[in-house]
């Protein structure tokens, strides 16, 4: 049974409060927005606006995406299961600008689709020689079976899961679905990416420059989604890469881990 409206007092309002909350509302009709779209929605000058964001930051409410700076109104008071990508992605943030900072290349985040990856977060990259070639924006689908974060995907998560994943790649004649339909080569992928730790990106897909190698994050033994290290192909070897800042990117994910764990004791819904 729902509860009745507030009882009317005769008070005057908070009006500093009133702003914070039309906000709040902004953000949950829009879902994310830049602090030009909130000024424009509810005519609150910016530095008002900064003030009551940042307040709202520091109680949980609010917090601000990596990839595009956008404002995203918090899903943690509703506590969402742990499949919102989202909800992963807001959980994910700090961890991910920490691994920038100390890796100096930009990272992904992803969760899984159907039969795909898709790209939730990015950060942009530290070093400035790696500028020149861009990060795949949010919405990019990387391929399950070409991708890092694909193949780290596939070699972590459950049996059922990946034959349910496999089973539609093999209904689609795409390039490197094929491998969908060689059990040796999936099992070696399986086995190599598990004995090391982590994936690489298979050579053959470079439609960007990059390479890439990934880690999953798991939480009561699933995957929820996988965070990679990217950069120029050109620069380094996926090995040279992975002897240097496996480390930080595994630490990364622990902490992404550490933070899913306590946000859900048990799997919602």
């Amino acid at each position: 049974m729902s509860e009745g409206p507030v009882r009317q007092y005769q008070v005057k309002t908070i009006a500093s409060l009133e702003r914070g909350l039309r906000v709040l509302r902004a953000l949950q009709e829009m879902r994310a927005a830049s602090l030009h779209d909130l000024h424009q929605v509810t005519g609150i000058p910016k530095a008002t606006l900064i003030r009551i964001l940042h307040t709202c930051g520091r109680e949980g409410l609010v917090w601000q995406r990596l990839a595009d700076g956008a404002f995203v109104a918090s899903l943690q008071p509703r506590r969402a299961p742990h499949d919102d990508a989202e909800w992963l992605g807001e959980l994910a943030s700090p961890a991910l600008e920490e691994l920038c900072e100390r890796v100096m290349w930009p990272s992904v985040l992803t969760v899984p689709r159907l039969d795909y990856m898709e790209t939730i977060d990015t950060n942009s990259p530290k070093a400035y020689f790696d500028e020149v070639v861009p990060v795949a924006p949010i919405g990019f689908r990387s391929h399950m079976l070409l991708g890092a974060s694909g193949r780290a995907y596939i070699a972590f998560c459950a049996e059922e899961e990946r034959e349910a994943v496999l089973r539609r790649l093999r209904e689609h004649d795409a390039p490197g679905n094929a491998h969908a339909h060689d059990p040796a080569w999936l099992r070696r992928l399986v086995t190599t990416t598990r004995s090391r730790g982590y994936s690489v990106r298979a050579p053959e897909y470079d439609f960007d420059g990059r390479n890439s190698i990934a880690v999953p994050i798991r939480l009561h033994g699933e995957v929820l989604g996988c965070v990679n290290v990217t950069w120029r192909r050109t620069v380094m070897s996926a090995q040279e890469v992975a002897r240097r800042h496996l480390n930080d990117l595994q630490a990364a994910v622990r902490r992404i881990e550490e933070r899913a764990a306590g946000a859900t004791p048990q799997r919602l819904g």
